[in-house]
């Protein structure tokens, strides 16, 4: 079957990890935002500039740029047998913003995951990845504002999707495979009762 799926966690919780195994194991395309700004960013056009001089200052970029982005995304032929968002929606705006797209197809979002992790942990691995990776977004201050955005901004779209009752929580601590098998787990049993239901 098509799945159309959300990944939400803080900075740093393995969102990009995850996703990709997830992507592979249910033959989907995962559509990340960092991906799309990148990508406009080396094309050297407009959007790429104008989200590029937010990110590298770990600002989020305006809505109407990244809705823009992904709207275009969504409406390529690849999205057909289902498509998973990482970093995307990343506040009730936007939420609003992916309906319409959605509605648009006749499509809708099957399930949202969120990844949890805590900002001590989160705080540690991007510093960590900073270390390793020298990424010049990662130092202390930027990482700390991040997360503070995270949970002003991202966290209260969560509760759109948990009245919706397609929120599901997966607890991200651990090792790749650990939180992968929990993903799994989660999603089929979710899926099950999906069933059930319409059935």
């Amino acid at each position: 079957m098509s799945l159309r799926m959300i990944m939400v966690g803080p900075p740093g919780a393995g969102k990009g990890t995850q996703a990709v195994g997830l992507c592979e194991r249910h033959n989907i395309i995962q559509v990340s935002t960092g991906d799309l700004f990148r990508a406009h960013a080396a094309a050297g056009d407009e959007l790429g500039q104008l989200a590029d001089s937010y990110t590298s200052r770990g600002e989020l970029v305006p809505d109407e740029v990244t809705n823009a982005m992904v709207r275009e995304r969504l409406a390529q032929p690849d999205m057909a047998n289902g498509f998973l968002l990482d970093g995307y929606p990343r506040n009730p705006s936007q939420v609003g913003a992916l309906d319409v797209m959605l509605i648009e197809q006749g499509l809708k979002i099957d399930l949202v995951l969120e990844l949890t992790a805590d900002d001590d942990e989160v705080f540690a691995r991007l510093l960590n990845r900073a270390k390793e990776q020298g990424r010049a977004d990662d130092n202390e201050d930027v990482i700390r504002h991040r997360i503070d955005i995270y949970h002003a901004s991202t966290k209260p779209l969560l509760d759109v999707y948990q009245e919706r009752g397609i929120l599901l929580k997966v607890d991200g601590s651990g090792t790749i495979d650990e939180v992968a098998n929990r993903i799994d787990a989660t999603i089929a049993g979710f899926l099950t009762q999906v069933s059930r239901f319409v059935a």
